[in-house]
Parts: C-alpha cells; structure tokens; sequence
C-alpha cells in the first residue's frame, strides 16, 4: 500500500514536471519567435535608413553643386564687381555649402558602409609616396607661423600592402582635425612598424585636448567636442566614425590619448599586409 501510494506520488510530481516543462519550451519558442521577428524588422529599418541617407546625400549633392559653382563665378567677379560687403555674404554662402556638402558626403559613406556596398582594394605602395602626398594637400592651408606640419620618416616600413586610399582618408581626417584645434605649436605625423606585423601612424598635436570622459565616444556617430573651439569650427561629427569604420575595413583599429591643454594623439594601428604574402619581392 505504501509502495502504491509513493508510486502513485512520483507519478503526479513527474506529469507536473513534464507540464512545466512543455510550457517552459512554449515559452523559449515564443521568445525565440519575437527575438526573430525584432531582428527583422532591425534589419529592415536598417536598409531603409540606409536608403534614405544614400538617396537624400545624392538628391542634395546636384543643387549643392549648382551653388559652389555660382558662389565661385561670384567670388572671381566674372559677372562685375563686388564691394566688400558683398564678397562676405558670398563668402559666407560658399563656406556653408562647403560644410554642408562635406556632411552630405560623409553621409553617403556611413549609408555605403552601413550596407555593406563598401570593400577595400588593396595594392603595394611606397610609405615615402602616401607622406609626401599628405604633405603636398596640407601646405597650402597651413599656417606656417603659427603651426608646424611635421611628417617624420617612417620607422621599420618602407612599403604596405593595404587601401592607400582609404588609409589616405583617415589619416587625411586626423591631420585635418589636428590642425583644425591646435592654434599654436605643431602638429606631428609618423609611422613605426609594432609587433613585426603591424604598422601604427600617429597624428599628434599641441592642441586644444580632450577631457578623459570623451575619449570613449569621439568615434560615434555625431560626437563632437563640447568647446568654444568647436562651437566656432563647425564640422559634421562624422568623421572620426567613419575612419573608425574605414579601419575596421582594413584589418585594424583607431584610437586616442589626449589631456586637455597638452594635445592629442589619435592613432591607427593597421597590418603590414593585408592577409597576403609579399610576392614581390
């Protein structure tokens, strides 16, 4: 009898057991049904933001285009003189337009990346080459009295095999930003081969610096600098996302040390050789 009534026990814990289980499966389905269902329509509001930015960046760029080009036959006074009032207002014009399509076109990089529609094409290339380049687009608008532009000879690297242009880019942002807020002082650019495979440039400063809270988030989206600096210097809080992106593209990583009214160094640490072996040489 006894034997009966524990038999009879175990019986009635074993179907509470199954029922608890096959509600707890139908809850694990449920959940994985709803995780899929949130990722698709992720996924989904994800290409249409893409589409949006990509269609909006090339429906902004012809009537930005149609400006540049009026504001520049103003500005050479092809169509009769301006006075000095009248050369700022153009002025004016031409520098919004410029910024604005500067934003346009990071935009429409952030929508390629973002849909995958952007790939690297890498080659050898001379380092000696990419630093003479840099240094030829930078000296017309350095100031020379105020700010130094250095470019140092690279260190344990001659030559890459990578994207030259998209690691121009980057690098073509650091040093933009650099000069951008240092005011004084110099701006210094190198290269040094790091764990005999990699190869790490930096873009140092004296500049204006950047607190420690930031250095987490200046390469999101839109992430600016909180500064009377900044406020005056207008930019699209896009660029340092996107050489992050672009550095993910080539293999490797970007990042930052910086102290406020010492300067910054943002730096990109890259492969040697993009996954091949040199052939070459």
């Amino acid at each position: 009898m006894v034997e009966s009534t524990e038999l009879i026990r175990l019986q009635t814990e074993n179907e509470a057991l199954q029922q608890e289980l096959e509600e707890t499966n139908q809850g694990v389905l449920a959940l994985y049904a709803e995780l899929d269902s949130q990722a698709e329509a992720l996924k989904q509001a994800s290409e249409l933001k893409s589409r949006f930015l990509s269609y909006m960046s090339h429906e902004f760029r012809t009537p930005l285009g149609s400006i540049l080009s009026i504001t520049s036959l103003l500005k050479d006074e092809l169509d009769g003189p301006l006075n000095d009032e009248q050369q700022k207002q153009v002025l004016f014009v031409r520098t919004s337009a410029q910024e604005l399509t500067e934003m346009v076109n990071d935009l429409l990089d952030l929508a390629k990346i973002e849909a995958g529609r952007i790939s690297i094409s890498p080659g050898w290339f001379d380092m000696f080459d990419l630093f003479a380049a840099l240094r030829g687009m930078f000296r017309p608008i350095v100031d020379s009295e105020a700010v130094d532009l250095v470019f140092e000879q690279p260190v344990g690297v001659t030559r890459l095999y990578t994207d030259d242009k998209k690691l121009a880019q980057i690098l073509r942002n650091f040093i933009s930003n650099a000069l951008k807020f240092t005011l004084r002082g110099e701006v210094r650019v190198s290269a040094r081969l790091v764990d005999n495979n990699q190869v790490r440039f930096s873009v140092s400063d004296t500049g204006i610096g950047i607190p420690d809270e930031m250095h987490d988030r200046l390469f999101e989206d839109f992430v600016q600098i909180d500064s009377p600096l900044q406020k005056r210097l207008r930019g699209t809080g896009l660029g340092l996302s996107l050489c992050k992106r672009y550095a993910e593209l080539l293999g490797g990583s970007v990042g930052v040390e910086s102290h406020p009214s010492v300067g910054s160094t943002f730096y990109l640490v890259i492969p040697v050789s993009a996954g091949v072996e040199d052939n070459d040489e």
